[in-house]
């Protein structure tokens, strides 16, 4: 039985190797976490934990949607891997989580760029997935000033008001 359970475990990874694997599902985590800090520190419906939990899954579903395309599933012309099926799915996903988070209260629509954010760390995790971690760093990076500089911008526009 530990002969099986141990044949199991060397027989996955065959297209990206553990430690590959671990290097893009940390860096989706710190480059998810990196924004939700943000959201976090607004005190925002969604934050730190959120972002970091929804940009690991989003790069999970790559790197095991890589695992799938090399399993055998009969000839070549049998097999079906679509990777642009795995990102339709995050995004409808991750879409359902943001709009949970969107509400409106006296007229006000509330919580719309959290939700925006968690669609967009759900990019950055399948980013990573792919192996496109400068992308992602990149993108974390422009989200930030973004999020951060014009909330600034509009909060100081707000108390002139």
């Amino acid at each position: 039985m530990l002969a099986t359970i141990i044949d199991e475990l060397n027989g996955t990874f065959s297209e990206v190797p553990p430690l590959i694997a671990t290097v893009r599902l940390a860096m989706a985590m710190i480059l998810g976490g990196i924004i939700g800090f943000e959201r976090e520190w607004r005190q925002k419906a969604a934050g730190l934990r959120t972002h970091m939990l929804v940009s690991i899954a989003a790069c999970l579903f790559i790197l095991v949607g890589l695992e799938l395309s090399s399993l055998e599933f009969g000839g070549d012309e049998a097999k079906r891997v679509d990777p642009l099926r795995l990102i339709e799915a995050t995004t409808a996903g991750v879409a359902f989580l943001a709009a949970g988070l969107i509400f409106t209260s006296g007229g006000k629509v509330k919580n719309i760029t959290t939700g925006a954010s968690l669609w967009l760390v759900g990019a950055i995790g399948l980013a990573c997935g792919a192996g496109q971690m400068p992308l992602a760093a990149i993108a974390t990076a422009i989200v930030v000033l973004v999020v951060a500089i014009l909330g600034m911008i509009e909060r100081r526009r707000e108390k002139r008001e």
